[in-house]
């Protein structure tokens, strides 16, 4: 990456924006006051207005605390295993000692390996900060062991590398990083279920607070370990993502859940964990949605039409699982989008390269396919080089659906909010926009029919109750308890967030001190 990527873009020079919304908030008001009754919400276009203004007045402190507030549909683009906060990883290994589960990290290279070993490989021995349970590390040599401390026992230095480790903030970090270390450094972490479950409604209670309604998140089912290093069947692990689904502290969220399973489209043996995922979704449809093709896509052994055959025998045998692929996420021009639409995909990922085939694009203006976005991936790891250069606004504004998404969050150090607010910031977004990219999230989710439908009444309930209170009490909806996350701090300078000062009941000469918020996530 370039330092561009990383390096603060100067905070906007603002007006005070309150005159603007007093200005903005009586044309609601008297839209509210004109026969309809308080109880409907304004039209639209008043809200549109309003936003206009606020997007002219307000700081970007102010902005992105209302984006914050703000409802939003659903999550559609999410890697489970990578949404997960770096401190988040640690305390949640540590808890699974409850278990009898304890995990080793590589924090040293002691060489016990003679040159020609795999250095490089998918399993690279060259790799600080690898974890394993105990089960895998006590296969080590004792050699290797040695390379190996508990997390628990990490010092201070160690535990910080570690961390550091599992997030990509560095100009230098890029694609390789990511794909070539990343992944591998987690190593067993996401092969223990309870571990994955409880990350899940660690995500959950995050989007939660972010006034998300839906998440559809890609994870695991196959090689998932006891601590003695047998295997848990794929229905056993489903059985346990059921039971923590249903505890109280998830429930409480407020965030419903439905599950993809993902399949590594490169791997040698991708066709056969294909007819295993189909089937085991087939049978586990309550929670379970949908099969997600991942992987690196300019690898060409993944490449879209070597699964034709193999899809064509599955929708014989089994109706009603969905298929989601990650398709466009390269920098080069390719048919890979076109080629899987034609697999019988009903959502692509990313989609970046789609602008380069315009027949296919022409194909999907006003259609039933979904392009999830994802902003802050897609600048990180270098398929733009710059927002100027990603294709998201002509999407939008041309018809072709669209909805923004995190993917991996946890290694981007950011949330849902950060990719509205890198929208806003970045293509001048309407309200009537921002209102589109949360209902698309939820019209084209996997979700059942009836859910969806319910999803969707809820969001318009939501919505109305939030332009309601926009009319009213315009500076009463930004969030206080925001906060943005390490990608806004380094591209934007949105270091820090302060609530505004509570709106006195009646004039006062001093205006009442802001209170300090707490952090947005907890330790």
């Amino acid at each position: 990456m370039t330092e561009r990527h990383t390096s603060p873009t100067p905070p906007r020079r603002r007006r005070g924006w309150a005159g603007g919304l007093c200005l903005a908030a009586a044309a609601l008001l008297a839209v509210l006051a004109s026969g309809a009754g308080a109880a409907v919400p304004p039209p639209a276009a008043d809200a549109g207005t309003w936003f206009e203004r606020f997007k002219a007045e307000a700081s970007d402190a102010e902005l992105y605390r209302f984006l914050y507030a703000m409802p939003k549909g659903g999550d559609l683009h999410n890697h489970l295993s990578g949404s997960v906060l770096d401190d988040w990883l640690y305390e949640l290994a540590l808890a699974q000692g409850e278990r009898g589960y304890h995990f080793y990290t590589r924090v040293r290279i002691n060489n016990c390996r003679p040159y020609g070993g795999d250095a490089f490989g998918p399993d690279p021995y060259l790799l600080l900060f690898l974890t394993l349970q105990e089960s895998s590390w006590q296969q080590l040599s004792p050699c290797e062991q040695g390379e190996f401390e508990r997390l628990e026992d990490l010092d201070d230095s160690q535990r910080r590398a570690w961390l550091n480790s599992m997030v990509l903030d560095k100009a230098h970090e890029g694609r390789d990083e990511f794909f070539q270390t990343h992944w591998q450094r987690m190593g067993d972490l996401y092969l223990n279920p309870w571990f994955t479950a409880d990350a899940l409604v660690r995500n959950m209670e995050a989007f939660g607070r972010e006034g998300l309604l839906y998440l559809e998140t890609m994870i695991g089912v196959l090689g998932y370990l006891h601590p003695d290093g047998s295997r848990f069947t794929p229905d056993e692990v489903a059985a346990i993502y059921r039971e923590r689904l249903r505890q109280a502290d998830a429930a409480a969220t407020g965030v419903t859940v439905k599950l993809q399973v993902a399949i590594l489209r490169f791997a040698p043996n991708a066709e056969e964990m294909l007819r295993t995922l189909y089937a085991f979704v087939a049978r586990n449809r309550d929670l379970f949605v949908a099969v997600n093709m991942v992987g690196r896509e300019d690898n060409d052994k993944g490449y879209p039409l070597r699964f034709l055959d193999t899809l064509r025998a599955l929708r014989r045998e089994h109706h009603g699982v969905r298929l989601s692929i990650h398709a466009g996420e390269v920098d080069e021009p390719n048919d890979h989008v076109r080629d899987t639409l034609l697999l019988g995909a009903d959502r692509i990922g990313h989609g970046v390269n789609l602008i380069t085939d315009p027949d296919t694009l022409r194909l999907m203006r006003h259609g039933p396919y979904l392009v999830e976005i994802n902003l802050i991936s897609n600048l990180l790891l270098e398929y733009v080089d710059d927002y100027a250069q990603h294709p998201f606004p002509e999407y939008l504004r041309t018809g072709i659906p669209v909805a923004l998404s995190t993917d991996d969050r946890g290694m981007w150090d950011s949330n849902l909010t950060d990719e509205f607010f890198v929208a806003v910031r970045e293509f001048n977004l309407s309200w009537e926009e921002l209102v589109l990219l949360s209902r698309n999230s939820l019209r084209h989710a996997f979700a059942p029919e009836p859910l969806k439908a319910e999803l969707l009444s809820r969001f318009a309930l939501r919505l109305a109750d939030f332009e309601r209170r926009l009319a009213t009490h315009p500076s009463a909806v930004l969030a206080d308890d925001a906060r943005s996350h390490g990608f806004l701090c380094r591209r934007y300078a949105l270091c820090e967030l302060a609530p505004a000062a509570p709106e006195p009941v009646a004039p006062e000469p001093v205006p009442a001190e802001p209170v300090s918020p707490e952090t947005e996530e907890s330790p």
